[in-house]
């Protein structure tokens, strides 16, 4: 009897010492590093990605977190440039003990913390930035794309433009002057020549990043009279071009093609006319034609209003995938560990084939970690209903429809793309409704 007490006295003790080292397992807080632009240019996307992730962790919070650990977000700023982002986001994996890292805004910046999150063996979930060359040049088992990239932004912009005016026969660009506006015009420039070789292009002009005036360029293009004008500038420098555009009446001249416009419509106002083609980098729009008045949508959109009395642009809808599809992949992890806490290693290996939804559609992440999402192209239109322009004419792209495919490199896709993709029965049309 006393032998039983004892075995029994003995199995208590260890399944009490047991609870401890269980508990261990999970923490008591999952940190979250985000690098995002909160000084500069850039913070135009920057803050709002920052404020939209500040309402989404509050919201998962709410719900228990992450397999019941709540998430702490710390912010990195990009703006203090490279070097200095390098050793910020290593001080927070290593000083502050966070698991997983949001990096980046800037194409450069991914380019540089791929390599750094592979040293610190972190999970990098690449929020924002653009560069089709990440996956397609590197392979980086602890990074992953929660959105497109720019091959997809071009592609889709390329399709709307070759459906709305097929006709044109001159084009020019005013790109800023940076790797973006070099690379997303060489994708462009690729796809064009592949789909209507006989367009002419009567200039390339790449002004200084930040510059405050474009009368060099609007002179330009005002001599040159091209029938479309593309640009794939943003922020400030899109802002003020567009505006002097306008004054010279150049937006009448020619048809602009923005593909990043979404961002600056509230801004621009009554100074953006009707008849130009614009995008935001994915299906992102408050107005999404699919998805504009669901719960989900009216519900960010008004607590977003609420906390900075704008409409949210394409980096808040970038942030609500990349903070869904980490919630998701370390779901999936947690499920197939048996609901224990999973590694870094099963989490990273957990977004291979997830697929989630986020506010305007599906996201799926593919075996070499890039995310495919849908791209939502329109015309601008004036209604009574806003004091800025809306998209009009819009159109659709599946994502996997205008995504490079795996294995290949985007260069190589463009210069081979096929006329019949412009007409392609899986592209969605609709046009502005209240």
């Amino acid at each position: 009897m006393g032998t039983k007490r004892s075995a029994a006295a003995a199995f208590a003790l260890g399944a009490l010492m047991a609870l401890p080292a269980l508990a261990q397992d999970k923490p008591k807080e999952l940190v979250v590093g985000i690098a995002t632009f909160l000084s500069g240019p850039a913070s135009v996307f920057g803050v709002p990605g920052r404020n939209a992730a500040d309402l989404f962790f509050e919201e998962l919070n709410a719900k228990g977190g992450i397999l019941g650990v709540p998430v702490k977000p710390v912010y990195v700023d990009e703006g203090a440039g490279t070097n200095q982002l390098i050793s910020e986001y290593r001080r927070v994996v290593q000083d502050q003990g966070a698991q997983v890292m949001f990096g980046a805004i800037s194409s450069g910046s991914c380019n540089a913390l791929a390599p750094v999150a592979e040293d610190l063996k972190v999970v990098n979930v690449m929020w924002d930035c653009g560069t089709q060359t990440i996956f397609e040049e590197g392979k980086w088992k602890y990074s992953v794309r929660t959105q497109g990239h720019a091959g997809a932004e071009m592609m889709a912009t390329l399709l709307y433009l070759m459906k709305v005016k097929p006709d044109f026969k001159t084009i020019a660009v005013v790109n800023q002057d940076y790797a973006w506006g070099r690379e997303s015009w060489a994708l462009f420039q690729a796809g064009l020549k592949a789909l209507k070789p006989d367009v002419r292009i009567v200039a390339e002009l790449f002004p200084k990043f930040g510059a405050p005036d474009f009368s060099t360029e609007i002179t330009r293009l005002s001599a040159l009279r091209p029938d479309v004008v593309l640009s794939t500038s943003w922020g400030g420098d899109l802002d003020t071009f567009v505006q002097q555009a306008a004054a010279r009446g150049l937006l009448k001249q020619s048809t602009f093609v923005l593909p990043l416009a979404e961002s600056s419509m509230e801004r621009l106002g009554a100074v953006m006319p009707e008849g130009v083609i614009v995008g935001g980098r994915g299906d992102h729009y408050f107005l999404h034609p699919k998805h504009k008045n669901s719960a989900e949508m009216q519900n960010f959109v008004k607590k977003y209003r609420e906390k900075t009395n704008v409409y949210p642009i394409y980096p808040t809808f970038h942030m609500n995938q990349a903070v869904t599809g980490l919630a998701k992949a370390y779901e999936k992890a947690g499920a197939a560990n048996g609901g224990k806490w999973p590694t870094k290693e099963q989490v990273i290996a957990a977004f291979e084939g997830l697929e989630f939804k986020s506010l305007t559609g599906t996201i799926t992440i593919r075996s070499d970690h890039q995310g495919l999402e849908d791209q939502l192209l329109g015309t601008t239109k004036r209604v009574p209903e806003y004091p800025f322009a809306v998209y009009d004419k819009m159109a659709l792209y599946p994502g996997k429809l205008v995504t490079t495919p795996v294995g290949e490199k985007s260069l190589d896709w463009f210069a081979k793309v096929k006329p019949d993709l412009v007409n392609d029965k899986s592209i969605e049309t609709f046009d502005y409704s209240k």
